[in-house]
């Protein structure tokens, strides 16, 4: 026998069978209770822990950004600020003391390490006299190398200067024997047309045996040339190339049996040259 009790609240139906056992089924029409309440809460839960952790991670990498730009910043300016411990010098220098160069830049180095400027530090250096190019490096972590070339000096130049290989002028105050040099003179700013000149003139008269001793300009553009054994050239002021030419060939095939008494060659001739011996002129025609 099976007998039967309601649950009307809950709409379920339970049978008690002979042997005593309780089965319980779902009245007919009765509709289970849907759980989609509980999913919507445990979602807006779970939204809600992530959102949470998604701010919380991004303001611990916010601050560990902040960490690291902070120390960063620290030790940059650490390292500004940082004396420049060591300056070395280098160089084949035969007219400037190291020391000269060190105790120049000490000014320029009063910011520190990185604030020193290089190119003011190059421009100073190669203002001082006798040096022609500095070079200026940053060795780390604070030692500052300066590599110096000194000025070639190639020929004096007026009363006082002298003339580098690019025929740039350049002062100095050291004395030494500079008298061997040859004297180069000329009005203001033909230093380096007159010292192309000088090395055109040394090409050709290098065969010949004839070593340049003075090489004049006057304010007319008249160039003259004085040998080594005082003899004189004059060149004038045009075709510099045609007159050294026939200059070679003349002195070749004529002068050079008498070259110890040649005083004057005058080039100036449009066919010829004349030719002064001692207190006589000969006038040469090509």
């Amino acid at each position: 026998m099976v007998s039967k009790t309601k649950n009307s609240e809950a709409g379920i139906l339970q049978e008690t069978s002979r042997s005593g056992k309780v089965r319980a089924r779902r009245r007919p029409g009765v509709k289970r209770k849907s759980a989609s309440g509980a999913t919507r809460t445990a979602a807006a839960v779970s939204e809600s822990s992530g959102r949470s952790f998604f701010w919380v991670n991004r303001f611990l990498i916010m601050l560990a950004t902040a960490v690291v730009i902070t120390a960063a910043t620290q030790g940059f300016l650490k390292i500004q600020s940082l004396p420049v411990q060591r300056i070395s010098v280098t160089g084949e220098l035969e007219h400037t003391q190291a020391q000269v160069v060190q105790d120049s830049v000490q000014q320029s180095l009063a910011g520190g390490f990185l604030k020193a400027d290089l190119h003011q530090i190059q421009r100073q250096l190669e203002s001082l006299p006798w040096i022609y190019q500095a070079t200026v490096r940053r060795r780390w972590p604070a030692a500052l190398e300066i590599h110096i070339l000194e000025e070639l000096p190639i020929a004096r130049w007026g009363q006082d200067g002298f003339l580098n290989h690019e025929g740039e002028v350049f002062h100095t105050d050291k004395q030494g024997d500079w008298n061997s040099l040859p004297l180069l003179k000329g009005s203001e700013g033909s230093a380096q047309l007159l010292m192309a000149k000088y090395q055109r003139l040394v090409e050709f008269l290098r065969p010949l045996g004839l070593q340049v001793n003075q090489l004049l300009v006057d304010e007319r553009g008249q160039m003259e040339a004085v040998m080594a054994d005082g003899m004189h050239l004059m060149l004038g002021a045009a075709d510099f190339l045609g007159r050294m030419r026939r200059f070679e060939e003349v002195y070749r095939t004529e002068l050079i049996a008498r070259r110890a008494d040649i005083e004057k060659v005058d080039l100036r001739y449009k066919n010829g040259v004349a030719v002064t011996f001692g207190e006589s002129s000969h006038i040469a025609e090509l």
